[in-house]
């Protein structure tokens, strides 16, 4: 029966490939995804998905479900359809949300005899505000079992790491003054954004080597001869796991208070997007992943290149045993987030890429609902690592 989704998913790829060309061709920034989400909707809606749209809050993110009726593992997708501002679909979304409806939708075929149910959840906004977050917080994979999304790239990839991160914004005010006539009146809010940049620089040293801390000025003035009476800077601050980041934001955060006492300015800290959580890859998963990545004709899946990035999906590997792995698009050296990257979408030696990717999604949704040996596998690796 496994060998009847490659069917199936020939049946709807000339679907898929008008998705992913026209999400291509209409690329909508995160949060605004309303005729990315329609058209992925519409396809699930037309195989007898039942789906709820705005969940979490979100009103481009929806949650798709075919349910067999009989006892069985639930198997989610996760589709993402956000674009990139001035190039589109630079990061290949548009293949990432038709691959995971593609998957659904072949799974969704052989369910009603295999038993289980197949989730596709839309996931808005994963450049910059990523739904998943909420996702995983308010219990929309309480009742899932295994999560998966496949990643085009320049060569296929296991799914590997990725840094927790915190995006943190500092605004300081002060007092206006004539920079020239009265400057001792004033409360320069820059001077203390300065002190912030000079204090971060000094802990880089000792901080362990996986962390990253980057920032821009925002805000720092109107004019040159009036003291800036309010400076904003941004950070995002990264590090391998999520207890040390919070070690390391405790200490950011010092450092912040410390350039407001220097100064004489007042300080606000907030966080200005969601926080993302390490990815923790459940190698069994990605193991049974690979092997059938293999089967549908893809030559090499390299070892899990080093990561410094941060993904919403690290939220969901904490609550579910879950994968990112990558697919490549033939194209070694390819550059991601890139207008180059965005057109080689829509070859047709990446529409063919899609199938593959969508079918081996496919096929190990069915692998994980019929071999309880593998299942029980993976779920007792995830209890292990994450202790839930």
């Amino acid at each position: 029966m496994k060998d009847q989704l490659k069917s199936h998913v020939e049946e709807i790829q000339d679907k898929l490939w008008g998705i992913s060309d026209h999400l291509y061709h209409h690329p909508e920034l995160g949060d605004q995804e309303f005729a990315s989400m329609e058209r992925l909707v519409e396809f699930l809606e037309g195989h007898e998905f039942v789906v709820e749209k705005g969940i979490v809050d979100r009103a481009t993110a929806f949650k798709a479900v075919y349910d067999s009726g009989k006892s069985g593992p639930t198997i989610a997708y996760l589709s993402e359809y956000d674009a990139l501002p001035g190039v589109g679909h630079g990061c290949g979304h548009n293949m990432i949300g038709t691959m995971s409806a593609g998957a659904g939708v072949a799974l969704s075929k052989v369910v009603n005899e295999i038993g289980g149910r197949v989730v596709v959840l839309g996931t808005p906004a994963e450049e910059t505000n990523g739904a998943k977050v909420p996702m995983a917080e308010q219990g929309i994979f309480d009742d899932i079992d295994a999560a998966m999304i496949l990643h085009p790239s320049d060569e296929s990839y296991e799914s590997g790491d990725s840094l927790a991160m915190d995006a943190i914004q500092f605004d300081y005010r002060g007092k206006p003054s004539h920079a020239a006539a009265s400057p001792e009146k004033g409360i320069n809010a820059l001077d203390a954004v300065i002190q912030l940049f000079n204090g971060i620089n000094a802990i880089r040293e000792h901080v362990s080597s996986d962390v990253r801390i980057h920032g821009i000025i925002t805000e720092g003035g109107v004019a040159a001869n009036v003291v800036p009476e309010k400076a904003v800077a941004q950070f995002y601050v990264r590090a391998k796991d999520r207890a040390y980041l919070n070690e390391v934001v405790e200490k950011v955060k010092k450092i912040a208070e410390g350039a407001a006492l220097m100064t004489g300015a007042t300080l606000e800290i907030s966080n200005y997007e969601l926080s993302y959580d390490n990815m923790i890859t459940n190698k069994t998963l990605s193991d049974l992943f690979n092997e059938n990545l293999l089967s549908t004709g893809v030559e090499e899946v390299k070892k899990a290149k080093g990561s410094y990035g941060s993904i919403d999906m690290g939220n969901v590997s904490q609550v579910v045993p879950a994968i990112h792995p990558y697919i490549g698009l033939d194209s070694p050296g390819l550059v991601a987030h890139t207008q180059e990257f965005a057109d080689i979408t829509i070859t047709d030696n990446s529409h063919a890429i899609l199938a593959r990717g969508a079918l081996a999604l496919a096929k190990t949704g069915f692998d994980l609902i019929t071999n309880k040996e593998i299942f029980e596998k993976m779920q007792s690796e995830f209890k292990l690592r994450t202790n839930n």
